[in-house]
């Protein structure tokens, strides 16, 4: 068969350009695999009720944070992919977590993209000992499963995965049939030897993982490290776990000695300066903690037809909708006005909640007068200009008077199932925006 080894397409005959991706020169002839014969009763099933009960072993990070999104640990014979951009940090938090889990067994890093020398470099400054820590420089692919398989450590981190190159296919390193080589071999060495495998992935210029999707279905778990180049903190994400919520995130601080892990976010991402015109806080559910975000707007006049709506961190289809209600049931006057809205720090706000802390964020930019001193908010607007219940009310209640907040503007019926509870905000129920509005907003 003949197969291109950009896109893994394939194709009953040669051709000049791959008919899939459109590349040039790229379908080579290749031997199709041997099958062997099926043979009856090689296989036996085992009931799920005869399986053993106890969870699959976990190994900790020696990193709360990094544990946190992986629900507890590593598991053993996993395979862990860890994406991001360039530079924010995915080997440093591989190598602080090798060198935290050597105390306990040994532990393996790969580098195919560093020399051992740089890589010593960066242990040097780190604020763990990475003494113990063994590396190999390579990439061959059949040596470093050999590796695994001969060695046998509790942990190997592979970075980067698209340095990988196997002997027996013909292609470049990075390619989508180089790649899917190597996760293959590596997902049947761990799987049969018990290593837990960290693979770190590249990510292309629209921000997801290089190489095929396949890559991401193979995989036991995806995790995602975010930030901004100009900003210290990191947030590291789980879009897939097998053993584990994908609701979780992680907070790292990038200092000068390596990533830190933040323990009480709380108030990270809030202005110190409270109480400007435009600002509005918002709790956010984050995994399994609540995390008070601050929802900025700017409202200015414009020649420009149409007016811009630009949302930084928000849904920006739902800031449209927010606006409309606003123009239809609260009588604003935005078709000559651009609106700006944003989430301070770099934190993504999508939840459908924040709908009720943007549109008193904009109100207070168009009004030029600031939100009611004290106060935070959160609910669903719809379209009707009602404002809707959401979950979590309790958790985000308490992270608002953990912050000293006295009023939490909120929906109605969303306080029936919500106790009332000593040191809580006071809460002012409302029904609609225009509620809302003269509560928090008032002239």
């Amino acid at each position: 068969m003949f197969v291109c080894r950009e896109c893994g397409a394939h194709a009953p005959r040669w051709m000049g350009r791959c008919g899939s991706c459109g590349a040039w020169g790229t379908v080579n002839e290749q031997l199709p695999a041997s099958v062997a014969p099926i043979r009856a009763g090689a296989v036996t099933p085992v009931r799920l009720g005869d399986a053993g009960e106890s969870p699959a072993p976990r190994t900790g990070t020696g990193i709360d944070e990094l544990d946190r999104v992986l629900g507890g640990g590593l598991v053993e014979g996993s395979l862990v992919l860890i994406g991001g951009e360039p530079g924010i940090g995915k080997s440093t938090l591989v190598l602080q977590a090798l060198a935290h889990m050597s105390r306990a067994g040994d532990v393996l890093l790969i580098t195919g993209e560093e020399s051992i020398d740089q890589v010593r470099t960066r242990a040097q400054r780190l604020a763990v000992d990475c003494e113990a820590v063994g590396v190999v420089a390579e990439t061959s692919l059949e040596t470093v499963v050999a590796a695994i398989e001969t060695l046998r450590p509790a942990v190997v981190a592979i970075d980067s995965v698209q340095t990988l190159v196997s002997d027996a296919i013909d292609g470049a390193p990075g390619t989508v049939t180089q790649v899917r080589q190597a996760a293959a071999s590596l997902m049947k060495a761990a799987k049969t030897t018990g290593v837990t495998v960290l693979l770190v992935g590249q990510v292309t210029k629209d921000g997801g993982l290089a190489g095929p999707r396949m890559l991401e279905h193979l995989v036991d778990t995806v995790l995602i490290f975010e930030g901004e180049e100009m900003r210290s903190h990191r947030i590291l994400r789980a879009v897939k776990n097998r053993f584990g919520s994908i609701d979780e995130t992680g907070l790292f601080e990038m200092r000068a000695r390596g990533l830190e892990s933040v323990a009480d976010p709380a108030g990270l991402f809030l202005d110190a300066h409270r109480g400007q015109v435009g600002s509005c806080v918002f709790p956010a559910i984050q995994g399994s903690r609540a995390l008070l975000v601050e929802v900025q707007a700017l409202v200015g006049h414009t020649e420009v037809v149409p007016p811009r709506r630009v949302g930084v961190g928000v849904d920006r289809t739902r800031l449209a909708q927010v606006i409309a209600v606003l123009s239809r049931h609260a009588g604003l006057r935005l078709g000559d006005q651009d609106v700006f809205v944003s989430v301070a720090g770099g934190i993504r706000a999508l939840d459908p909640a924040t709908d009720l802390a943007i549109a008193l964020a904009i109100v207070s930019a168009h009004r030029g007068v600031p939100v009611a001193p004290g106060a935070g908010a959160f609910g669903e607007l719809a379209l009707t200009g009602a404002v809707r219940p959401v979950g979590h009310a309790a958790r985000r209640l308490a992270a608002l008077a953990a912050q000293g907040f006295e009023i939490a503007v909120m929906p109605r019926t969303a306080t029936d199932a919500v106790p009332e509870s000593s040191g809580a905000p006071r809460r002012a129920e409302v029904d609609g925006v225009t509620q809302a509005l003269d509560v928090a907003c008032a002239r």
